[in-house]
């Protein structure tokens, strides 16, 4: 399947995208978290197939009939800056393979940067997102996958790596399941900022105090009553009801 791939597209796989569909053919892994007795559908995490691994502008959704096509969108005036590679074509200039299809929030792509024949060392990752803007992921398949699994398949989390970031609600999942991965910037600061630090000694200090006016508070008012051994202060008491057998 894999070299009636190459064949057909004529493209080479990159050697760690090989190794993928050599031991499976395709991923597909969601989860789901229970609130208030429902179960919710969150994380997903997929890699299409090989069969499924089509080019991009030969997908069924962008050949409608008397529609633009996506080499219409090109924008020869973006230009690769210091900190960010070349983007991709929707031309012969880039050949884009679909990897997945971020259930509609954008597409991970495999993008061939110098066309056909495409050979395996020109291969990065990018993330389309719904607006048709390019943004850079990693530059092998290994270390996407990586990603993937980091993040956990959390709802739009290709969205980290844009401009705009994610949804609101995408952000409370994050704040929920990974808090550090979302919050890039303290990875970037002091390594102990975010380290939730505990003192044993303070915390079971803070124990005791509760506990011993629990253990004394009871104690006190039994011993006045069960105390008949002190005359003169029950001789006080009595003086004041005015009981002459107790004198």
């Amino acid at each position: 399947m894999i070299s009636s791939w190459e064949q057909k597209n004529n493209c080479a796989l990159p050697e760690d995208v090989k190794n993928f569909y050599l031991m499976t053919n395709g991923f597909h892994m969601t989860w789901s978290v229970k609130l208030d007795e429902h179960t919710i559908p969150l994380g997903s995490m997929a890699i299409n197939s090989i069969a499924k691994l089509t080019q991009l502008n030969q997908s069924s959704m962008y050949s409608l009939p008397n529609a633009p096509t996506l080499a219409d969108l090109e924008d020869d005036t973006e230009e690769a800056s210091e900190n960010q590679p070349e983007k991709p074509h929707f031309d012969s200039r880039s050949v884009i393979f679909e990897l997945d299809s971020c259930n509609g929030n954008g597409k991970v792509c495999l993008v061939y940067k110098k066309g056909k024949p495409a050979l395996a060392k020109d291969t990065e990752i990018w993330f389309l997102d719904r607006a048709l803007y390019w943004h850079f992921l990693t530059e092998t398949f290994t270390a996407y996958y990586r990603l993937l699994i980091t993040h956990l398949g959390l709802p739009q989390w290709q969205y980290a790596f844009t401009n705009y970031g994610i949804s609101p609600q995408a952000k409370q999942w994050f704040n929920m399941y990974k808090p550090i991965t979302y919050s890039t910037n303290l990875l970037t600061e002091e390594t102990d900022s975010f380290v939730n630090r505990l003192d044993p000694s303070r915390v079971f200090k803070s124990k005791n105090k509760i506990l011993v006016p629990k253990k004394k508070g009871p104690v006190q008012p039994a011993s006045g009553q069960k105390g008949p051994s002190g005359p003169p202060s029950t001789s006080k008491a009595s003086s004041g009801s005015g009981n002459p057998v107790r004198k």
